[in-house]
C-alpha cells in the first residue's frame, strides 16, 4: 500500500474524534512565507520528500502560481501528526497573502477555528499581516503567530542575540496591538488571544532552512538562541533542522494551542450564524454531532477537468455521504452529492462518508457558489462572507471569435462563481463583457487563465478604475412625480456617518438583523433614536427611511419605492457609478387611489428621479478609489522612489531606514497607480520591492471632477450635461 493511501486512511479513522481535529489557515502579508511554511508540514507528515519542502511549493498547484511564485488559490490539505502519543488529524488551507487574493483567505476563515499568522522577521507586521489578522478574528478564528526568515536576522543583518530579541519581541508586541484592537468588541470571548513566547504561541524559525524553535521545544531540546546563531554562522543549516524540526515544532503548536471543533463550534455558531439559538440544529452544531442533521458551510468553489465543480467547506453538523439529496441556501429544490473526498493539495482522494468538524470537497452541489449553506432541511443561511475590500478595477473581455461568445459567456458566469469578490457584467447585445476585481494582477490572472485553461482567445481593453458617488451635504425637499402626474414622492438625501457606512460594509447591520439589534447597533453608531426606527430598507451602504404617517396605499406601493430606489443609487446621477454613504428619507408621499395608475411604469421613474435631483442639491461628489503604498528601496533610490508616489496625485506619509533599506510609505489613488510596476523599476534600477493595499474611497479634487465625469459618460455613451435641477419645497 503507497505512503499516500495509508495518509487517507488514517484520516478517515481520525474523522470520527472532533476533539483530536485541528482546522487551521495560514495567513500572512505576501511573500513572507506561508507556502515554503506549508512544505515544511507536509514533509514533516510525510507526504513530500523532505529534500524538496521549501522549493516545491507543493500547493501552488496551478502553473501561472509556479511561474509567478505567489500564491493565488487557497490550497486545502489533510495530514496527520502525532502529539502527546495522540494522533491528530490536521485540515490546512494555505491561503494567498497577494492583495487582489484577499477574497481566498476570507473564504478560508470560514472553515477553520484556528489561524497561523506568519511574519517575516525583517520586514514585520504589515498592511496585509493586519488585514489577514482582522479576517480571522471577525470570524471568531484563533490566532497563533510564526516569525519566519529569523536566518536574514543572523546572516544577512549580522544581529547578536540581544538585537534579534529586541527586534523579535518587537514584531510580537506589534501583533499583540493590533489582536487587542480586534478583540476589544468580541464578547464572547472569555480569554485573551493575545500571542505570547512563554504561552507557547509565537514560534520562529527559516521556513527555507526548516528549522523552528519554541518555547517548549528549546525546554525539550534544550536549544537556545546563542546556539541557534552558533549554528547558522557554522553555516550547520542541517544540523539545525535534524536538531529542532520546523514542522514538528508548528503542528505542536497547532495541536496544543488551536481549538478543535467541539471548542471552537460553540463560540463560532452564534457569530456566523443568525437562526434560532434555542432550535435542535443549533444544537447539533454547537455539539458537532455527526448523527444530526446535515450542515455544510461551501467556502471555496473549483474546477476539476475530470469530476467538474468542487464545492469545499466546513461540516459543521451531521456527516456527508454519496447520494443525499441537499438544499443549497437562495435555490429551489435539491442537488444530489455524487462524490465525497478530502484534499491532499493539489489531488482530491474520495472517502465514503465526512462526518461533523472537518473540511469536505464534495461534486455534484450544482447550484452552490462560494458562500452557500448546504443543508439536509431547509434552514437560515450562514451570514454572509464579508469581503473587507471592494472591487475597484474594471476591464472589458471579449471573444476575439464570435463563435467562442457563448462558451466565453458561461466561463465568466463560473468564475463569478469561483470567486464572489469578482464581478461580471455581461452585455449580450455588444459581445462586450466587463469584469471587475481587486487590482490589475487580479484581472490579468482571470484573463490569463480564461485563454489558458478555456482556450478561448480574448481581448481585453484598458482597465477601467471603478469609482462611487456619494452625497456632501444635506439636501432641501425634493418632490418626484409619477408621468401621469398622479402620485408624487417627497424625499430629502443627507450624507451618512462614517462609522455607519463602516459598520454596513463589515456586515455588523444588516436587514437580516433582527429589528432590535439592528436599531441598536446603528444607534450605537451614533444615529439617532427616531432614525433607526425608521429604517425601511438598506442597499449596498445607503439606508432609506420612512418618515411618513399614515398614507394611504403605500405599504402596497412600497416594493416599488424600494425598486425605484436601487435602481437611483445603483447608477448615481453624475456619472452612473454606484452611491455610497446616503441617507435617504421619504417625508412624504401622495398616492392616486387606483391601483392601476400606481404601478411600476409610474413609481419607478418617480422615486428615481426625486432620489437623483435631491443627491445633486445635497452636493454629490465622485469617490475614486485608493490604494495605500509601501516601497522598500536602497538609500540611493529613495528620490525616485517617493517621486513616484509624488508624481501619481499621491502623497507621501512617512520615510524611516529599516535594516539596510528606506521604507517609503504614502497614499495614491488606483487610476494613477495602472503601470506602476513598471515604472517604479526603472525608476529603481529594479532596486525596489513594493506593495499596495486597497485603503477604500475618497472625494475626488474638485479640480478634476467635472473633466473625469465627462470621460465617464462619454465612455458609458450617457448625455454630457449633468441633470438640471427642480423645484424644491
Amino acid at each position: 500500500m503507497g505512503r499516500r493511501k495509508k495518509i487517507v486512511q488514517e484520516c478517515e479513522r481520525l474523522m470520527d474524534a472532533p476533539e483530536n481535529i485541528r482546522n487551521i489557515a495560514i495567513a500572512a502579508h505576501v511573500d513572507h512565507g506561508k507556502t515554503t511554511l506549508t512544505d515544511n508540514l507536509l514533509a514533516g507528515a510525510g507526504m513530500i520528500a523532505d529534500e524538496s519542502a521549501g522549493q516545491q511549493l507543493a500547493m501552488d498547484t496551478e502553473e501561472d502560481e509556479q511561474e509567478r511564485g505567489i500564491t493565488i488559490d487557497a490550497a486545502n490539505v489533510s495530514m496527520t501528526h502525532e502529539y502527546e502519543d495522540r494522533n491528530h488529524l490536521i485540515n490546512l488551507i494555505d491561503t494567498p497573502g497577494h492583495v487582489d487574493f484577499g477574497g481566498d483567505v476570507t473564504r478560508a476563515m470560514r472553515a477553520v477555528d484556528g489561524a497561523l499568522v506568519v511574519v517575516d522577521a525583517v520586514e514585520g507586521a504589515m498592511p496585509q499581516t493586519e488585514t489577514v489578522l482582522r479576517q480571522a478574528l471577525r470570524e471568531g478564528v484563533k490566532p497563533a503567530l510564526f516569525i519566519n526568515k529569523v536566518d536574514r536576522l543572523i546572516s544577512e543583518l549580522q544581529e547578536g542575540p540581544e538585537e534579534m530579541q529586541q527586534r523579535l519581541m518587537g514584531v510580537i508586541a506589534d501583533v499583540n496591538e493590533l489582536i487587542r484592537g480586534m478583540t476589544e468588541e468580541m464578547d464572547e470571548l472569555d480569554e485573551d488571544w493575545t500571542v505570547s513566547v512563554e504561552g507557547g504561541t509565537v514560534g520562529f524559525g527559516s521556513a527555507l532552512y526548516k528549522w523552528g524553535v519554541s518555547m517548549p521545544s528549546m525546554q525539550r531540546t534544550g536549544m537556545d538562541f546563542g546556539e541557534i546563531i552558533d549554528l547558522e554562522q557554522a553555516d550547520k543549516r542541517r544540523e539545525l533542522h535534524e536538531r529542532t524540526p520546523l514542522s514538528d515544532v508548528v503542528l505542536d503548536m497547532v495541536c496544543e494551542h488551536f481549538p478543535n471543533p467541539v471548542d471552537a463550534q460553540p463560540r463560532r455558531i452564534p457569530r456566523i450564524w443568525r437562526g434560532d439559538a434555542e432550535s435542535e440544529l443549533a444544537d447539533t452544531m454547537r455539539m458537532v454531532n455527526e448523527e444530526g442533521e446535515l450542515v455544510l458551510m461551501v467556502t471555496d468553489i473549483g474546477i476539476d477537468p475530470h469530476a467538474g465543480e468542487i464545492a469545499a467547506g466546513r461540516v459543521f453538523s451531521g456527516t456527508i455521504e454519496k447520494g443525499q439529496d441537499l438544499y443549497v441556501s437562495g435555490t429551489a429544490g435539491t442537488n444530489r452529492v455524487q462524490s465525497v473526498g478530502i484534499y491532499m493539495g493539489g489531488e482530491r482522494e474520495e472517502v465514503d462518508r465526512v462526518p461533523a468538524g472537518n473540511i469536505a470537497a464534495v461534486t455534484g452541489l450544482k447550484d452552490a457558489i462560494a458562500g452557500s449553506t448546504v443543508s439536509s432541511v431547509e434552514m437560515t443561511p450562514f451570514e454572509s462572507i464579508e469581503h473587507i475590500s471592494e472591487p475597484v478595477i474594471t476591464k472589458s473581455v471579449e471573444a476575439k471569435s464570435m463563435d467562442d461568445l457563448p462558451k466565453l459567456i458561461e466561463t465568466l458566469q463560473q468564475v463569478a462563481k469561483e470567486d464572489p469578490t469578482i464581478q461580471i457584467e455581461i452585455n449580450e447585445d455588444t459581445g462586450e463583457h466587463l469584469i471587475s476585481g481587486q487590482g490589475e494582477l487580479h484581472l490579468e490572472v482571470i484573463t490569463q487563465r480564461i485563454e489558458r485553461n478555456q482556450g478561448i482567445p480574448v481581448n481585453t481593453g484598458e482597465p477601467i478604475v471603478v469609482y462611487r458617488e456619494a452625497p456632501q451635504s444635506e439636501s432641501r425637499e425634493v418632490e418626484g412625480r409619477s408621468p401621469n402626474n398622479h402620485n408624487r414622492f417627497y424625499i430629502t438625501v443627507e450624507p451618512l456617518d462614517d462609522d455607519i457606512v463602516d459598520t454596513i460594509k463589515l456586515g455588523d447591520a444588516s436587514m437580516d438583523m433582527p429589528e432590535l439589534e439592528r436599531r441598536e447597533e446603528l444607534m450605537k453608531q451614533g444615529m439617532d433614536k427616531d432614525t433607526a426606527q425608521n429604517v425601511e430598507h438598506m442597499f449596498n451602504t445607503n439606508v432609506f427611511i420612512d418618515d411618513t404617517k399614515g398614507i394611504q396605499h403605500l405599504n402596497e406601493t412600497m416594493e416599488l419605492v424600494i425598486e425605484g430606489l436601487e435602481e437611483a443609487l445603483e447608477d448615481g446621477p453624475l456619472a452612473a457609478e454606484p452611491v455610497e454613504g446616503a441617507l435617504i428619507r421619504l417625508h412624504d408621499a401622495r398616492l392616486h387611489e387606483d391601483a392601476i395608475h400606481r404601478g411600476p411604469a409610474q413609481v419607478i421613474p418617480a422615486v428615481r428621479r426625486a432620489v437623483h435631483n435631491a443627491l445633486m442639491d445635497a452636493e454629490i461628489k465622485l469617490l475614486e478609489p485608493i490604494q495605500e503604498v509601501r516601497i522598500d528601496v536602497p538609500s540611493e533610490h529613495m528620490g525616485p522612489a517617493s517621486g513616484e508616489i509624488q508624481g501619481r496625485r499621491g502623497r507621501v506619509d512617512d520615510m524611516y531606514q529599516e535594516g539596510d533599506l528606506m521604507v517609503v510609505e504614502g497614499i495614491a489613488p488606483v487610476d494613477e497607480m495602472i503601470g506602476f510596476s513598471s515604472d517604479i523599476r526603472s525608476a529603481t534600477e529594479g532596486r525596489a520591492s513594493w506593495n499596495t493595499e486597497n485603503a477604500g474611497f475618497r472625494v475626488m479634487a474638485d479640480n478634476l471632477q467635472p473633466e473625469i465625469i465627462e470621460e465617464i459618460r462619454e465612455r458609458k455613451g450617457m448625455k454630457l450635461e449633468l441633470p438640471g435641477q427642480v423645484d424644491y419645497f
